[in-house]
């Protein structure tokens, strides 16, 4: 048995029965890592000695009763844009590089005091502006399933991390599809929540109206289990929303029938790749035989989204990274001779260039003279694109698309075009925009073995109605059993 396969469903059945122990799932993926790690590249910083001495130190509590819980012991890996105490958080920039975090998230705190384990931190492109992990300061993380493929971004390290068994399940960070796109590109489960169901303190911000933390796994089951464990309302995020508890797990019901399907035809049309076309259309006769009603409709926000997310997002991002100056807690030039050229030496040589791109496009559509036409505009649109997805849902239960337009494609094809790089995000940015819930799960591969991905996109706070849409699909066609990552290479 490789322990490193199983989900974590699986492994707290087999520690329950006592067939494996806390310390043997930590040392099989404490190995893992030493066997993969130099083909992925996922990790920024691995803390597989302090994990292994974590283990025994639970092992040993849960032997003489001074512990509970069902998930200690359980091994996670956490994308390197949540503070965690004491361990480094780069954001895998150059201006981070040696930055400390004084503090926990609250998304980490919640997972400490269930005593799960963090196996470290998790490659991703520079404060999460990208879309396939080539923008990292450090390295550029590799796709389990070909190694000469991008494994999308910004949460590529985390997607990368669960799909080659490095981590049995990780969080990312969402802001324009960061979560779902590098799912669907590894043949993930990976689940932005609703805006404001999950803390974001102690996240360092890039676009704080669009940003979201959220689960990456192996199964819905898996996304369902690390859901209810990082929701709740916190008084350190005034965007955080009190709601009643929900266990997500009891949503799970492996029964669709009648549930209403929308599928708007504008994200099927002209830059969906046929093999993705081709696989949803399988995907959606499929919810047809599972008793789902399902209906073609026009949702024409899509054109708009795209422009409206990269104002907005940075013009947020403009704002957020103003604190890097060389001054506090980031990297400082060696050499000036004056405040402003420290300021100017130090943001220069600090942040890479996707990142000065967006600083600079979001400083000038929040300048004057441009604030009403652009960023004005941007935040208007948006008012519409929530309204049309507010008429979709008096409609239907769901909302269908592909995930990415594209499966996983080539490092380096895409770096020298920033505008094809932004396009990738098209089929996913409108859900941030509309602060909804959406899920991208795998639902086959292209002819060359590379995973395709299918996203539901909910109302806001009806994450237990995706969840249970995508197992109960994922229950009829069982991907796991039928494609592994090939490591090709």
């Amino acid at each position: 048995m490789d322990i490193t396969e199983l989900t974590v469903h699986e492994l707290q059945e087999k520690l329950k029965s006592k067939e494996i122990t806390i310390t043997q799932i930590t040392k099989s993926y404490i190995d893992r890592i030493n066997e993969k790690e130099t083909d992925v590249q996922a990790f920024v910083t691995t803390l597989t000695d302090e994990a292994m001495e974590q283990a025994k130190e639970i092992q040993n509590k849960l032997e003489e009763g001074e512990i509970k819980g069902e998930f200690a012991g359980i091994p996670i890996g956490i994308k390197d844009n949540m503070c965690t105490k004491g361990v480094k958080t780069t954001c895998s920039s150059k201006m981070l590089e040696n930055f400390v975090a004084p503090y926990s998230a609250t998304v980490i705190e919640k997972l400490d005091k269930e005593n799960i384990i963090n196996l470290g931190k998790l490659n991703m492109d520079e404060f999460a502006m990208g879309g396939s992990t080539e923008y990292s300061y450090f390295k550029k993380t590799k796709n389990p399933w070909n190694l000469n493929k991008v494994p999308g971004g910004s949460s590529g390290g985390s997607a990368a991390a669960v799909a080659a068994n490095l981590v049995p399940w990780a969080l990312g960070s969402d802001t324009g599809g960061s979560i779902r796109q590098p799912a669907s590109f590894c043949g993930v489960v990976g689940l932005k929540p609703t805006y404001g169901l999950v803390s974001r303190y102690g996240l360092v911000a890039f676009a704080s109206s669009l940003d979201q933390i959220g689960p990456i796994t192996k199964d819905v089951r898996d996304c369902a289990m690390l859901l209810n464990l990082i929701v709740g309302h916190d008084e350190k995020d005034t965007t955080s929303v009190e709601r009643p508890k929900v266990d997500y797990t009891k949503s799970l019901k492996n029964d669709i029938k009648g549930l209403k399907i929308g599928v708007p035809k504008e994200f099927f049309t002209e830059g969906i790749n046929e093999e993705v076309k081709d696989a949803l259309e399988k995907s959606i006769e499929k919810y047809k035989e599972l008793g789902a009603e399902i209906e073609e409709f026009s949702l024409d926000i899509a054109k708009y989204s795209l422009a409206t997310y990269y104002i907005i997002g940075c013009a947020e991002a403009s704002s957020n990274l103003g604190r890097f100056d060389g001054i506090r807690y980031t990297y400082r030039t060696p050499e000036f001779k004056s405040l402003k050229e420290l300021y100017k030496k130090s943001r220069s040589e600090g942040f890479g260039d996707e990142v000065k791109r967006r600083i600079i496009l979001g400083t000038y559509v929040l300048s004057s003279g441009y604030y009403d036409a652009y960023y004005k505009k941007a935040q208007q649109v948006r008012t519409l694109v929530m309204n049309e997805f507010n008429k979709g849902f008096e409609k239907y239960d769901i909302i269908l698309t592909p995930t990415s337009p594209t499966v996983a494609f080539d490092i380096g094809s895409k770096t020298n075009n920033p505008l094809e790089m932004y396009l990738a995000d098209i089929c996913t940015v409108s859900v941030n925009i509309a602060g909804l819930p959406g899920i991208s799960i795998p639902c086959g591969v292209d002819k060359e073995g590379m995973p395709i991905g299918m996203q539901l996109i909910g109302n806001k706070f009806c994450e237990e109605t995706i969840l249970n849409a995508a197992y109960t699909f994922e229950q009829a066609i069982k991907f796991r059993e039928n494609y592994k990552p090939e490591f090709k290479k």
